[in-house]
């Protein structure tokens, strides 16, 4: 275990980020504000060096009420399109929280701008929109990414390196992802987002596009962007009198060759959930949080891993960190945030939908249909 330990800290200190020059910062807009998600982001954003936040766009003028006076910001930081914002200020990116309806709207806007885009999870809400972004990206030649929380996990990240790059575990034979919370009502979710959320046009679906992304994303990353044979789905609406148009509880089986991955995702759990579980020929890995890794391999117990604390710092650190990177050119989206990824996260996302409503097994093509 101190070899794997020893090792693991080697590569993890590979990917530390490099003393450099002092540059300007990367000029950077917030597209929307219907995702809750968006408070945090601009508390964060405004507290570093290397980004500026130059302008908000949102239409709701409730809305920008209230951000403005949430975070002291005059109302002329706020502007009713990305076009008006533009005609008075500069960007070079946008971090997007609209509803996952309105991505493709905003894609195709920041690309005939040459604007990078980061998009909250998921990316789409079905493949049409999903090929849409993509083409829109190609055809701007911008790059787009999609922020997923478990993304900038040190824990899922070492999971990965042991897993992949020191193959410690052996062949993968089972992925586990258990993700959600009580519910978007019951955890305190504003109106606005409620709105959006829980509209299975607006959306995509309930719980099983909501936290089924998350488990779906992390098994096409530890699959490398392998497509399943097959997908299985089961939905049920277990408090319809508080979302009566979308799934509140889901179970999501994907098929491949060799392995085979479950996410479960709930509107119901009694905690917030985020962990994996990976399994291979032999042995495993347990990723019950953020920053908490369990191993056994063969011939040993079970035991817990150091990680360090605080991580390493690096473009994974976090989102923001991890979009100023690729703005600047830094690095090229890889993994869990690429667009090549949340392409076929989207597709089993279709087919677990369909299959959800039909009780069927449905099989994908093996050559990619976008």
């Amino acid at each position: 275990m101190k070899a794997l330990m020893v090792s693991l800290l080697l590569c993890l200190a590979a990917t530390g980020v490099r003393s450099e020059e002092a540059r300007p910062p990367v000029r950077l807009v917030v597209i929307g504000l219907a995702h809750d998600a968006v408070g945090d982001f601009i508390q964060r954003a405004r507290a570093r060096q290397d980004v500026q936040l130059v302008g908000i766009v949102e239409t709701n003028r409730e809305m920008t009420a209230r951000y403005a006076g949430l975070f002291n910001l005059s109302t002329n930081f706020f502007y009713p399109s990305l076009d008006a914002l533009l005609a008075k200020t500069n960007a070079q990116a946008a971090a997007v929280f609209t509803s996952t309806f309105d991505h493709r709207a905003v894609a195709e806007a920041c690309a005939l701008h040459g604007m990078d885009v980061m998009f909250e999870k998921p990316l789409a809400v079905d493949m049409d929109q999903a090929r849409a972004i993509a083409a829109a990206a190609k055809k701007g030649g911008i790059q787009v990414i999609v922020n997923y929380e478990t993304a900038w996990y040190q824990a899922n990240q070492t999971a990965y390196t042991i897993s992949h790059e020191q193959h410690a575990i052996g062949d993968l034979r089972k992925i586990v992802v258990c993700a959600g919370n009580k519910g978007p009502k019951e955890t305190g979710c504003s109106d606005e987002f409620l709105d959006w959320l829980t509209d299975p046009g607006l959306a995509g679906g309930g719980a099983l596009i909501d936290f089924g992304c998350y488990g779906v994303d992390l098994a096409t990353w530890f699959v490398n962007g392998q497509r399943p044979v097959s997908v299985v789905a089961m939905a049920q609406h277990i408090k319809p009198e508080v979302y009566p148009k979308v799934e509140d509880e889901a179970t999501i089986i994907l098929a491949y060759p060799q392995t085979q991955a479950i996410i479960q995702a709930s509107w119901n759990w009694p905690f917030d959930r985020r962990d994996l579980a990976v399994y291979g020929r032999t042995g495993y890995i347990l990723v019950p949080q953020r920053d908490l890794l369990r191993t056994r391999l063969t011939g040993t117990e079970e035991s817990e891993l150091d990680l360090p604390d605080p991580p390493i710092p690096s473009p994974a650190s976090d989102d923001i960190s991890y979009f100023i990177a690729v703005v600047r050119g830094e690095i090229q989206p890889s993994g869990q945030p690429s667009l090549e990824i949340n392409m076929i996260v989207t597709e089993i996302l279709d087919a677990a939908r369909e299959s959800a409503a039909t009780g069927k097994r449905v099989e994908l093509p093996q050559d990619h249909p976008w």
